[in-house]
């Protein structure tokens, strides 16, 4: 009887169904399945993948709010700033992604609503109350409007007082203190009467920037690219167009706007209105260039890092003058001798190759010393080395020297010491030996040479 009950209990317990694991699609919870919706929110969700290298909970936190920010409208007044880029929409709409992009961080008072997670995910809801995040805004623009309003109040006065740079760097203050709201068509009361706050902080920075007339004395000038043979200089000159009194302290900014070399960028000018520009190397083989210099903007500003600020900055006409070089090439006397072996070479390998690094670096040559800049001098053997099995060394010296020949003045020496070469013979280490001194000239000598003699 015993038996008989066990195997219908075997035969129960086969017959029974399995048991399914859960589907994980029914796991998720409903905020997952369909896009969340609740009235006077705001709502984000994030997701980070568990991968052990990042705090996943902070990631999906960000992606939630960055999630819930893109819901929030960034509304451009017609009559406000920038409606008047109407050439390039861009600045809109790069304005508006700023504003985006920063929000995340500043966003106040969002709610955590639920999160969810499977061994390899992890999900968060967020949720902002549209009433709270528009009565905040409303708050931080009224503070903002007001310590704006401040500032141009102290920039008119400036002005009045003549101060004009002091007046800009108010101006510039008063920018940055409602820059969050330039798409907004702010009104206030500044000097008795009713104007648009960020527009008439904008047109008041750029009317002053218009006052100040910046020149380049020599407008034009023939200039050597050994710089020290040139004997100029460039002085920039600055002064207000209405009344020609000379603007000190004014900061510049100085660069090549076609062409290339070192200057030096940098600048105030003096008591005289005048800065003297600094340039110590032309880069270019470029017979004409052209140097710049304007006036220092983000200087002037304070330097502001915001990413708003450097975007309308770029939209100010900015005082600024050129100075065109018509750039002289040096002239180059070349003397050599080349041995292999104590015996003179057929060829004139490494000065063949020093000529043809110069030519492309602009330089010219010339058959006469008097009427060179330059005079290079190559001076090059190879002398024989070991023998190790079949194969032979060979060691090669060169020297290169550099004078000015104006001041009859070594002005550049370098040794391509004992530069190892193999072969089956001497003749055939002599040569490798050569071909590698060429690629040491080349790689590891030539940009040093360059710029010592271009001083």
């Amino acid at each position: 009887m015993k038996r008989l009950y066990t195997l219908l209990f075997v035969i129960a317990a086969g017959c029974s169904p399995k048991v399914q694991p859960p589907d994980p699609e029914s796991l998720k919870p409903a905020w997952l399945k369909t896009e969340p919706y609740q009235d006077g929110y705001y709502t984000g969700i994030g997701h980070s993948v568990k991968d052990g290298t990042n705090n996943y909970i902070q990631a999906a936190k960000k992606s939630a709010l960055d999630d819930l920010i893109s819901d929030i409208k960034v509304n451009i007044s017609s009559t406000s700033i920038l409606s008047q880029f109407e050439a390039d929409k861009s600045v809109s709409e790069q304005y508006e992604q700023i504003i985006k992009t920063t929000a995340a961080d500043e966003i106040e008072e969002f709610e955590l609503v639920d999160a969810w997670e499977d061994p390899n995910n992890y999900w968060v809801y967020y949720r902002l109350s549209i009433s709270r995040y528009r009565q905040i805004k409303e708050e931080q623009k009224r503070n903002a409007t007001l310590l704006a309003t401040d500032y141009l109040q102290k920039a008119k006065d400036a002005e009045r007082a003549s101060e004009r740079l002091q007046a800009i760097s108010f101006y510039f203050q008063a920018f940055r203190s409602i820059e969050k709201y330039l798409g907004e068509a702010i009104r206030v009361q500044v000097d008795g009467k009713e104007v648009l706050l960020v527009n008439e902080i904008y047109a008041s920075i750029q009317t002053t920037l218009d006052k100040v007339f910046l020149k380049v004395d020599p407008p034009a000038l023939n200039i050597n690219r050994r710089l020290q043979q040139s004997g100029q200089s460039v002085v920039a000159k600055a002064n207000y167009k209405d009344n020609s009194k000379l603007v000190a302290d004014l900061p510049l900014f100085a660069a090549f706007e076609k062409g290339a070399g070192d200057v030096f960028p940098n600048y105030k000018t003096d008591e005289h209105g005048q800065a003297k520009i600094l340039l110590t190397k032309i880069g270019s083989r470029d017979l004409e260039q052209t140097l710049n210099v304007k006036v220092d903007i983000d200087m002037l500003s304070g330097n502001s890092s915001s990413p708003i600020f450097k975007l309308i900055a770029k939209t100010f006409h900015v005082p600024q003058s050129q100075a065109m070089l018509r750039v002289q090439r040096p002239v180059v006397y070349m003397t050599s001798l080349e041995k292999s072996l104590g015996q003179n070479k057929a060829s004139i390998q490494i000065s063949n190759k020093l000529r043809n690094l110069l030519a492309n670096n602009g330089f010219e040559f010339t058959d006469s010393k008097g009427t060179a800049d330059l005079w290079f001098d190559v001076q090059s053997d190879s002398e024989r080395g070991s023998i190790t099995g079949s194969i032979y060394i060979t060691y090669l010296t060169s020297n290169i020297k550099v004078m000015a020949v104006k001041e009859n003045k070594e002005i550049y020496a370098t040794t391509l010491d004992r530069v190892r070469g193999y072969g089956l013979d001497y003749d055939k280490s002599s040569i490798d030996a050569y071909s590698k001194a060429l690629e040491t000239l080349e790689k590891e000598r030539m940009s040093e040479l360059l710029n010592t003699i271009l001083q």
